[in-house]
């Protein structure tokens, strides 16, 4: 078990209560000599002075539990939800606005689409900004992240899906994203078929549309073995 930014180690010492063996970590040293004074003799608990953000994760099947540090979550989340990445499950406290975004239904953002086809994102409980000492500026949330059993895209495609989505985000109307990757016809026909607007923006299309939009033309990616040169986009929606 993982624990992000670990602090004064109240998140550490709960689950070690139940049972759990747990890795400790945190960026600032003194909270880090702190906890390793705290779980002195515990063979249970391991302290490890680290960068959350650039943290080797474990190799073997994991989960965390953790209250994330709000500056620089969104690329934490980005490394725990890797498609390809041994994951299991993760139970975190982080800023409401972060927690609602990645769980949106619609308008879709990128991030969600990507991370929906293999986890299944919800946000469990408000926490409001009076429950933390000292209170924080802004609410947040418990948001979960469990890996679906089943995913929406086949793990071996995660990238080519992730290159495809990412192009359909990089410009305003979905067909001009994708130009290159569909044709105008085959794509009004596929929207008819998949219930989204001909005139569709990259954000009307909930994370299962996009998954089924993506599983539609692969068969074409297969056929012709290769994946259509798509318009490059540095966009984190």
């Amino acid at each position: 078990m993982l624990d992000l930014g670990a602090g004064t180690g109240h998140i550490s010492a709960h689950l070690r209560r139940h049972g759990a063996r747990v890795r400790a970590v945190e960026l600032d040293t003194r909270f880090a000599q702190a906890l390793r004074r705290r779980f002195a003799g515990d063979a249970g608990v391991s302290v490890i002075e680290a960068d959350a953000r650039s943290l080797t994760l474990p190799r073997e099947p994991f989960r965390v539990v953790a209250n994330l540090p709000f500056a620089g979550s969104g690329v934490i989340l980005d490394r725990l939800l890797d498609p390809r990445g041994p994951l299991r499950r993760a139970d975190l406290i982080v800023e409401w606005s972060a927690a609602r975004k990645r769980c949106e239904v619609w308008p879709a953002t990128a991030r969600g689409v990507i991370a929906g086809a293999f986890f299944d994102l919800h946000v469990e409980r408000r926490l409001p900004a009076a429950c933390f000492e000292p209170p924080p500026s802004v609410d947040a949330a418990v948001l979960v992240a469990a890996r679906r059993t089943i995913p929406r895209v086949r793990p071996d495609d995660a990238a080519a899906f992730e290159q495809f989505v990412r192009a359909g985000f990089s410009a305003p109307r979905l067909r001009d994203g994708l130009d290159g990757a569909v044709s105008p016809r085959r794509l009004r026909r596929l929207a008819d078929q998949l219930a989204f607007p001909r005139d569709a923006t990259p954000r009307s299309l909930d994370a299962c549309q996009w998954a089924a939009l993506f599983r539609e033309l692969r068969a074409a990616v297969v056929s012709t073995g290769g994946w259509p040169l798509l318009r490059s986009s540095t966009s984190k929606t």
